[in-house]
């Protein structure tokens, strides 16, 4: 099989427009969460989030296409950017056909859409833009990065929910696997905090109540966790074929070993109970790439601070590594960026990355009192060094989607031991 390897990496998170700040404060166990700042929540339930801070969009774009996009393509074209600079790779009339985008989302453009319809009621339809539909389509995330950086290969953009962004990863190593494409810059990105859709989670009950302490609101895993925090933003990755990346000296900071898919079937929001589905997606990811239960160093969590799934996540991985479970070191991005539902298992495969390359693993915060039903080793609140060969990268979406990817250390030789 082809080996692909990530070569590049880019950033918009609550903690940092680009992925050294973004890095340096999840390590340091800093949270993204404080009161929303976008618009008025006085009369809200619910009325802290995880918010990009201190975005321009007109940083990476310029001032006429910007005030055309959605927060979220904005998002998507600045974090593909950076990441196709880390990689030190220039699209080129010669190889653009064999550069390909997989950018996912879940929920695109809705608070554009959102805005939009706010505009027509006040104002009438005349004051609607021409540019509303294609700003708020979902496939605007990958479509408009391949328009702005001139890639004719391979373009997809998929919605698994909070999965789209593991899947993204999957997809694009797949089509590499395929052969259709040298280098892919996949990624996933949200931005839909927005009045309506915050008080739709809101009535869903799926929202931390913790208003008076934005910082200790996503608690994953513990026992008072009240449900997640709300976040936006993208994580873009630069994906080759090692042959490729080879050739031309790019450094690597990981291998994309393999990953699978599976459907719970089961609930359109709640997890499935005895997380079989869940369960049979780790297990085969493992077995996708060839790799025993013993190697799992790590595994990133998808890790939402709600009383059922973290329940149900912390049993899939007992029923997939048994009594190593207790011995494995787990992470939940979630308690520092919140769910960034789109981007958020982009956001734990670029923390994995990172584990990877410099051996150590972002910490679960505000982690107080063990829940007895979620009683495995959450990394609580403080960094840790490990040396970090192989990490398990989980995303769970609403629906039943489950997408589980490996990402290993790199070897030349192929030989992981």
């Amino acid at each position: 099989m082809t080996r692909i390897v990530i070569t590049g990496l880019g950033a918009i998170t609550p903690l940092g427009n680009n992925v050294e700040t973004s890095w340096n404060n999840l390590k340091a166990g800093v949270s993204g969460a404080d009161h929303v700042q976008s618009f008025d929540t006085t009369d809200f339930p619910i009325r802290i989030a995880c918010e990009v801070k201190d975005f321009d969009p007109t940083d990476w774009i310029d001032r006429k296409m910007a005030k055309r996009l959605a927060r979220s393509t904005h998002f998507s074209i600045a974090s593909a950017k950076q990441a196709l600079a880390d990689a030190n790779l220039k699209i080129t009339p010669e190889n653009s056909s064999r550069v390909g985008i997989v950018f996912n989302t879940g929920g695109g453009g809705m608070s554009a859409m959102e805005q939009g319809e706010r505009t027509l009621q006040s104002n009438g339809p005349r004051a609607i833009s021409p540019f509303l539909v294609p700003s708020v389509m979902l496939n605007a995330a990958s479509c408009l990065v391949s328009i702005e950086l001139g890639t004719t290969g391979p373009l997809n953009t998929s919605a698994l929910a909070c999965a789209s962004g593991n899947y993204a990863l999957l997809d694009a190593y797949h089509m590499m696997q395929r052969g259709e494409a040298d280098v892919m810059i996949a990624g996933g990105t949200e931005a839909t905090i927005s009045p309506l859709i915050l008080a739709s989670f809101g009535r869903m009950g799926a929202l931390s109540c913790r208003n008076d302490d934005p910082k200790a609101a996503s608690r994953p895993f513990e026992k008072n966790r009240d449900g997640f925090v709300f976040g936006e933003g993208a994580v873009a990755f630069v994906l080759e074929t090692e042959e490729h990346a080879k050739a031309r000296g790019a450094k690597i900071y990981a291998e994309v070993l393999g990953g699978r898919l599976t459907s719970d079937a089961y609930h359109l929001t709640a997890p499935k109970p005895d997380a079989s589905s869940s369960s049979a997606a780790m297990k085969g990811a493992l077995e996708m790439c060839g790799k025993a239960l013993d190697e799992v160093d790590v595994i990133f969590a998808h890790g939402t601070a709600t009383p059922l799934g973290d329940v149900a996540e912390t049993l899939a991985i007992k029923k997939v590594f048994g009594e190593r479970a207790y011995k494995i070191p787990i992470s939940a991005t979630k308690s520092l960026v919140g769910h960034m539902l789109g981007a958020a298992g982009a956001i734990s495969a670029l923390a994995a990355v990172k584990a990877i390359q410099e051996g150590i693993i972002c910490p679960t915060i505000n982690y107080e009192t063990p829940d007895p039903e979620c009683d495995l080793d959450y990394v609580p609140n403080e960094a840790r060094p490990l040396e970090t060969k192989l990490a398990l990268v989980n995303a769970f979406g609403f629906g039943g989607q489950n997408v589980v990817v490996a990402l290993g250390k790199y070897y030349q030789n192929g030989m992981g031991k």
